[in-house]
């Protein structure tokens, strides 16, 4: 049987992804895996206030809850996704990487991931 660790690991492997980390809504790590340096607790406490502001604008802009995201810098993107009422999932990933298909994995399977916390 998979864990998240097994889960994150995979996700780590994709081409194109820098970091992957699983977190609590308190911006604490639960599991993580990063390469180049890429501090993957700095980037986990960032997470939390961004998840209040995305759902702030969904509630604004009548778009409802949140679930997932992705924000795009000069070089790469940060994809955060919901996995439970506790739990988030963050990815950085470098620019020109398929995100698309990252995302639509990531929804065909958030059900299953959280199912491993």
């Amino acid at each position: 049987m998979s864990t998240i660790r097994d889960v994150v690991h995979a996700l780590a492997r994709r081409p194109g992804v820098k970091a992957a980390i699983v977190l609590g809504h308190d911006g604490l790590p639960i599991d993580s895996v990063s390469a180049n340096g890429l501090d993957p607790d700095s980037v986990a406490a960032l997470v939390p206030p961004l998840v209040s502001a995305c759902r702030q604008l969904g509630d604004t802009a009548a778009c409802g809850a949140f679930t997932a995201g992705a924000v795009e810098f000069d070089d790469g993107l940060a994809v955060v996704e919901l996995l439970t009422s506790e739990t988030l999932l963050a990815l950085v990933v470098a620019p020109g990487t398929n995100v698309g298909a990252l995302l639509y994995e990531l929804r065909k399977h958030r059900a299953a991931i959280a199912g491993l916390l």
